[in-house]
């Protein structure tokens, strides 16, 4: 499974053995939360199956989904470097079934295996680079756009997005816009032909127009 993972998916079979060594494997039931916003967090967790939520919530207590992780997709990573707490909330949407790396096991690792350190770095950098394709989404992109960018994001390689079932005020909070615009641009997009919505899932169909 590590060797699955674009994080250690460079590394030589001696090294990806001693990380087999210090990971645990457990199960987690639906709405375990994994990691709390602002609270310690000294763990990797790489899911191996389920899907978990990743949100933040405000003073006044609204949520704001940031992402929904699966199979094969981890996080935590930040917490092995600097130690500081979670930037973000993350709850089990399923039961998964999670691997943890725990940060002072990491870091004595990395004292013998120090090529382990350049493939997490090439990781982290590509993931800013990510969030600065995010940022720049939100920026300069009308709220068309950020839809059809979130829809193309979270589908699978089957063009689908199901388990959990997505929202159009999840879909809403991610984009940062009102459920009421959501649901109209989703509307259009099947009548278009461009996605189908079933009960528990979203379609997609046919590459999206450049504009709404």
């Amino acid at each position: 499974m590590l060797e699955n993972i674009n994080l250690f998916a460079n590394l030589s079979e001696k090294q990806l053995q001693a990380l087999k060594k210090i990971s645990n494997t457990r199960r987690y039931p639906k709405g375990a939360m994994l990691i709390m916003e602002g609270n310690d967090n000294n763990q990797l967790f790489i899911i191996r199956s389920g899907k978990v939520s990743v949100f933040v919530n405000d003073e006044e207590g609204k949520q704001a989904n940031l992402n929904y992780m699966g199979a094969g997709e981890y996080f935590g990573e930040l917490s092995l470097l600097d130690g500081k707490p979670g930037s973000a909330t993350v709850a089990t949407l399923t039961e998964c079934e999670l691997t943890t790396i725990s940060q002072n096991n990491f870091r004595e690792l990395l004292i013998t295996e120090p090529e382990i350190a350049l493939g997490l770095m090439a990781e982290l950098v590509a993931r800013i680079r990510t969030l600065t394709d995010n940022v720049k989404s939100l920026a300069l992109l009308d709220v068309y756009g950020r839809i059809t960018n979130a829809l193309i994001r979270l589908s699978d390689d089957d063009q689908r997005i199901e388990k959990p079932k997505l929202t159009h005020q999840d879909i809403a909070n991610m984009v940062g816009s009102s459920r009421e615009m959501v649901s109209r641009i989703m509307k259009e997009l099947v009548v278009g032909g461009y996605i189908e919505q079933g009960f528990n899932f979203i379609q997609l169909k046919k590459p999206f127009p450049k504009h709404w």
